[in-house]
């Protein structure tokens, strides 16, 4: 992994933070800087960005007091995940995070390979959101 790479996985994930890069626009910026996916592990606050050689890169995000629930509400996470997808007005990353917790999503991996994002709750329950076409 070169420099370049590190820096737009910290830029991306410092722009998701800021509110400052949508979802499409990080994913564009990761793809055209060689990563094939990225996993969210929000019990422990960290973003890993993966490269097909198997490389990657682990950045921390700043923790909050809100606890992943142990149950998985499928129906709270899908109305994060719409909030985000139409940029609801107040959206936030931060306030997607904390709605997700809340829900029982526990992170979620991204895979530009795959199209779509898989969000995991704590028992193992998941949720598989399709990129739009």
């Amino acid at each position: 992994m070169n420099a370049d790479q590190n820096n737009c996985a910290q830029n991306c994930l410092d722009a998701a933070e800021a509110n400052a890069m949508t979802f499409p626009e990080i994913v564009a910026k990761l793809i055209e800087a060689g990563f094939e996916s990225y996993a969210i592990d929000f019990r422990r606050s960290t973003a890993i960005y993966y490269l097909p050689s198997g490389e990657s890169i682990e950045l921390g995000f700043p923790a909050d007091d809100v606890p992943v629930e142990a149950s998985f509400d499928d129906d709270a996470l899908r109305a994060a995940i719409l909030e985000a997808q139409t940029l609801a007005p107040g959206y936030t990353y931060k306030g997607f995070r904390l709605k997700a917790k809340r829900a029982g999503c526990a992170g979620y991996l991204v895979s530009f390979l795959g199209h779509r994002a898989v969000y995991f709750g704590r028992t193992g329950d998941t949720h598989v959101e399709r990129f739009p076409q």
